[in-house]
């Protein structure tokens, strides 16, 4: 779906009226309705997190989505993914994801590739997200284990792409956002969790719970939304509809600093959150300042109880 120059500068008010709820928000207005309808999102992985996560950001007006998930729907997956049913058995996730999101949202141009993500297929898959401005794209992290994660931070780091990663397992959620063009000292996904770091649980072998799912990936919609909307400039316009007029004005979001350079963590047991400082590690391998293989991240080592009590 190409937005046209004239289609860019207002929402038509069909569109206005559908997404009526997130422009009286001062933070987003009509500039941020239409910063949303440019933006063009990558989520890896269409498990709990990632299926919830692309309906929210596909329904709240999010321009285009690429799906990327090479597995199929399972029996055990229907409790916590709830975009499938029974009928969606044995068929490959990504797939169904975008059959379902295309009558959810009929205004999102949705890609979907069912396959998982590797450095050897990133071309592919990233090539229409790349043509995109800086502030129009996103990747949202919604895999299960520690080697796509590894792959899709190096890809971000490569190509300046904003990443906000999260993950579940038993009672403990994880979430941070990293962005090496506008906050590079909040570091990246290897300096938290180096490449040597073992996970050994994930919801598959620990269990989880299907709302704290839901939970996480509420959480991950929303900053990916804040994110995008980061760069709305503030306007204040009148917007007439059949006999109402609204007036409206813009405000930024919270800053960058508030989003970016912040690992929160969730106890969904006690339905308490916890959050600490990110900073690069300057001997970290992919983003560092100096790389070096021989010194341990002291970032990683800052939160090696967090990183042994749940899914990296």
């Amino acid at each position: 779906m190409s937005i046209t120059q004239e289609q860019a500068q207002s929402l038509a008010d069909k569109d206005f009226i559908r997404y009526s709820r997130q422009i009286f928000l001062p933070e987003v207005g009509e500039a941020g309705q239409l910063q949303l309808k440019q933006a063009h999102v990558l989520i890896v992985g269409l498990g709990g997190l990632g299926q919830l996560a692309a309906q929210y950001l596909a329904c709240a007006g999010v321009g285009r989505l690429t799906l990327v998930d090479g597995d199929r729907v399972e029996l055990s997956n229907l409790p916590r993914q709830l975009l499938f049913s029974d009928d969606d058995i044995g068929h490959h996730k990504a797939l169904i994801a975008k059959q379902k999101l295309a009558v959810l949202a009929q205004g999102c141009e949705i890609d979907a590739f069912a396959e998982q993500l590797t450095l050897e297929s990133a071309s592919d898959v990233l090539a229409h997200l790349l043509t995109h401005s800086e502030e129009t794209r996103l990747v949202i992290d919604c895999t299960d284990n520690l080697t796509a994660r590894h792959c899709i931070n190096r890809l971000c780091i490569e190509h300046a792409l904003p990443l906000v990663s999260a993950s579940i397992a038993a009672f403990n959620g994880q979430l941070f956002a990293v962005d090496q063009r506008r906050f590079p000292a909040g570091g990246c996904y290897h300096c938290i969790f180096p490449s040597n770091t073992r996970a050994p649980q994930n919801c598959s072998s620990q269990g989880v719970l299907g709302p704290s799912v839901g939970v996480m990936a509420s959480m991950q919609a929303l900053l990916a939304m804040q994110l995008l909307l980061l760069a709305t400039p503030p306007t204040s316009t009148t917007k007439q509809t059949g006999n109402q007029s609204f007036e409206e004005t813009s405000h930024p979001v919270t800053s960058t600093r508030a989003l970016l350079g912040r690992f929160w963590r969730f106890d969904a047991k006690l339905l308490q959150w916890h959050s600490a400082a990110l900073t690069r590690d300057p001997e970290c391998k992919v983003c560092g300042l100096k790389p070096s293989a021989l010194m341990q991240s002291t970032t990683a080592a800052s939160f090696k109880s967090v990183s042994n009590r749940g899914l990296l």
